[in-house]
C-alpha cells in the first residue's frame, strides 16, 4: 500500500468536490484532512511513533507541493495528523466550522475547552477572528470551567471576570467613571456578556403605579426581571436574566438570593 498516493487521492478528491460543490466544502475539508491525518499517523507507524515521523511528513510536504501546488505544508501536515489524533473519538465533526477554525483550537489540549469552543462558535456562528478574540480572552476559564454549557442556555454562560474595555486601564476607576466607560464602548461590552443581552437605555426607569423606579441591588433587579418578562419580553424569548457586576466577589450579597436568574460576576478592565 503506498500511503502516499491515498493522501494524493483524498487531497484531489477534495479540491475537485469543493469546485463542485461549494456549498458544503467545510466538510469536504474536514473529512479529507482527517483521513490524511489518519493515514499519515499508519504511514509513521502508529500514534506511539508519530511524532518521530517529521522526516516523513517533509519528504511528502514537497512531494504534495510539487505535484498539487501549495497548501500541503511540513506545518499543514502535522495539524492534520493533530486533528485526527483530537478527534478520533468523536463520531461527527461540527461541519458548521471551517478547517481555519478548527486548527485555532490544535493546541488546546483540555477537551472539555475545545469542546466548549465548538460549541460556542457553532451556536453564536462566530467567525475565525471573533473565535480566535474569545480564545485568547480565556473565555472558557472565565465561565467555570464546572459549568455543562451543553445543557445550560446560552445568555446564562456568564464570564467571571467580565472584561470592561476602558482609556487606562491602570487608573482607579469611580463607579461613574466605570459606568461611562461601559456606554462608550457599549458593543463590545454586550459582546462580552454574551447572547441574548441588549441595550435598552440608561438607568431606565419602569414605572409601578404611580412611582418610578430604578434598578438598584437584589430586590429592585428581581422587580426589574419581573417587570421586563411580563411587559416587554415576547413569547418566544427565554426568560430575562440579571447581572451584578462587582469589583470583588460578593458572596454575602448572593448568598440570600434566591432567583436563578440572577448572576454575579466581578469585572477587570483592559
Amino acid at each position: 500500500m503506498s500511503y502516499y498516493n491515498e493522501i494524493k487521492e483524498t487531497l484531489v478528491k477534495n479540491e475537485v468536490y469543493k469546485k463542485v460543490k461549494d456549498y458544503s466544502k467545510n466538510k469536504s475539508d474536514l473529512n479529507a484532512y482527517y483521513e490524511v491525518g489518519r493515514l499519515i499517523i499508519e504511514a509513521q507507524g502508529g500514534e506511539a511513533r508519530a511524532k518521530y515521523g517529521n522526516k516523513l511528513i517533509k519528504e511528502y510536504s514537497e512531494r504534495l507541493t510539487k505535484e498539487l501546488g501549495k497548501g500541503y505544508t511540513e506545518r499543514n501536515l502535522r495539524n492534520m495528523r493533530s486533528f485526527y489524533i483530537k478527534f478520533k473519538k468523536w463520531h461527527t465533526l461540527c461541519a458548521e466550522l471551517s478547517w481555519s477554525h478548527y486548527k485555532l483550537l490544535l493546541p488546546i489540549n483540555d477537551e472539555s475547552e475545545y469542546k466548549y469552543y465548538i460549541y460556542i462558535a457553532s451556536k453564536l456562528n462566530l467567525s475565525v477572528r471573533e473565535l480566535l478574540e474569545r480564545v485568547k480572552s480565556k473565555e472558557y476559564e472565565r465561565i467555570g470551567q464546572n459549568v455543562d454549557f451543553e445543557e445550560s442556555k446560552v445568555n446564562t454562560l456568564i464570564k467571571n471576570p467580565i472584561l470592561i474595555k476602558v482609556k487606562n486601564k491602570n487608573e482607579k476607576l469611580t463607579e461613574y467613571a466605570l459606568h461611562q466607560a461601559i456606554l462608550e464602548n457599549m458593543e463590545e461590552f454586550l459582546k462580552e456578556l454574551g447572547v441574548g443581552f441588549a441595550f435598552i437605555g440608561s438607568e431606565v426607569k419602569i414605572k409601578l403605579g404611580d412611582r418610578y423606579n430604578y434598578a438598584e441591588y437584589i430586590g429592585q433587579i428581581t422587580k426589574y426581571i419581573n417587570y421586563v418578562d411580563k411587559n416587554i419580553k415576547k413569547p418566544f424569548h427565554e426568560g430575562t436574566v440579571g447581572v451584578i457586576i462587582c469589583k470583588k466577589d460578593n458572596k454575602y450579597v448572593m448568598e440570600y438570593c434566591t432567583n436563578p436568574n440572577i448572576f454575579t460576576s466581578t469585572y477587570q478592565t483592559i
